[in-house]
């Protein structure tokens, strides 16, 4: 595992490896979105990983749209975190925020209270969300958001960039896709706007590279990242046409390519005729992160043939904290529990029901 293990430069950061962890949601906040004793705990015990790209953080009550998911929003939030990300220096990581606004995947019952549901279009989305107080309902129907509420959503991004560095994090990760908010301007079968935010590609485009670049005037490029991943349907995210997935890309990634962003973070797809790997490669000149249901045999080959440069685990790294030691012994990780994934408290979380060498996957 030379390739995988072997130390990285991703922006201002210097990784001791290239075993990334990937961001997931575990639901393991305060009902507020404050981060807990819990989350530092969790984290820090994950510190061996190259880098540690937290969960979604929404930027704002209105970006939640998960229950017991964190928001990083204002000063009051920031002890949570710089706790977290204090303990995971001791370790000797380096930590990320991800920043994710759910848009119309979202329900009510999981936010603040008066904290609407906003989406580029007032298009309902097909499908359930868990809430703790009603069970599984549908998403809620969005209000179209105005030009001016779009400049102050990217101003909600911009803020949690100065909080983020404020808090400790060594850079920011943009989630653009999964379909939230910035997946949904992007795609041409969510995002129906007439105004400079909507039609062309150009114009759905615009929303994404805003964020970026307010972040990018806030804290430097090297600080900032950018996830995405172009054809994905997850959340019902359709686009309106075939074609349209590819070329909107294509414009993205050449659009930000000076930008200098620390790291394009890509998750692959596995159907379809468009290789992500391989359209960031030809369009992105810096670190590549690549992600999804990775081994470490495959991802070390990834990395030595030049498709990326690292690569995220998510479940492997959730059920076995101590992933990178057992990659370099030639060990398999835990077996992931999905029944713990979203519950409260430490099952599954911090306490694991598998010990560490027993339930191979």
């Amino acid at each position: 595992m030379e390739h995988l293990l072997a130390p990285l430069q991703a922006g201002n950061m210097t990784l001791s490896n290239r075993v990334i962890m990937a961001p997931m949601t575990r639901s393991r906040a305060e009902v507020t979105g404050n981060a807990t004793s819990l989350m530092k705990e969790h984290y820090a015990a994950r510190a061996s990983a190259g880098l540690i790209i937290t969960e979604g953080i929404a930027p704002s009550e209105t970006g939640k749209g998960y229950c017991r998911t964190p928001v990083l929003d204002g000063p009051s939030r920031l002890a949570g975190w710089r706790a977290v990300t204090d303990a995971v220096h001791a370790g000797g990581g380096r930590i990320v925020a991800q920043a994710m606004h759910c848009g119309r995947i979202s329900h009510a019952a999981n936010k603040a209270p008066g904290a609407e549901t906003v989406a580029p279009s007032a298009i309902q989305a097909d499908g359930l969300m868990y809430t703790d107080v009603e069970g599984m309902r549908p998403f809620d129907e969005p209000r179209s958001l105005s030009t001016d509420e779009v400049v102050e959503v990217v101003g909600e991004y911009r803020r949690f960039a100065l909080l983020a560095a404020e808090a400790g994090f060594d850079a920011v990760e943009v989630h653009a896709t999964s379909g939230y908010l910035p997946a949904q301007f992007l795609s041409s079968g969510t995002n129906r706007r007439i105004d400079r935010y909507g039609g062309s590609v150009e114009r759905r485009i615009a929303f994404p590279i805003e964020i970026l670049e307010a972040m990018i005037d806030e804290i430097g490029a090297d600080m900032v990242g950018l996830r995405i991943c172009p054809g994905n349907t997850f959340n019902d995210l359709i686009d309106a046409h075939p074609g349209d997935v590819e070329e909107t890309f294509r414009a993205l990634l050449s659009t930000i390519r000076p930008m200098g962003l620390a790291y394009l973070h890509v998750i692959r797809r596995h159907e379809g005729p468009l290789d992500n790997l391989e359209l960031a490669r030809e369009l992105h000149d810096g670190v590549l992160i690549a992600n999804d249901s990775y081994d470490a045999v495959e991802a070390d080959a990834e990395i030595e043939a030049g498709r990326c440069d690292a690569v995220s685990f998510g479940r492997h790294f959730l059920a076995t904290p101590d992933l990178v030691a057992r990659i370099a012994s030639g060990q398999e990780p835990n077996r992931f529990d999905p029944r713990t994934l979203y519950t409260p408290g430490p099952d599954g979380y911090t306490e694991l029901e598998n010990p560490a060498g027993r339930h191979p996957t």
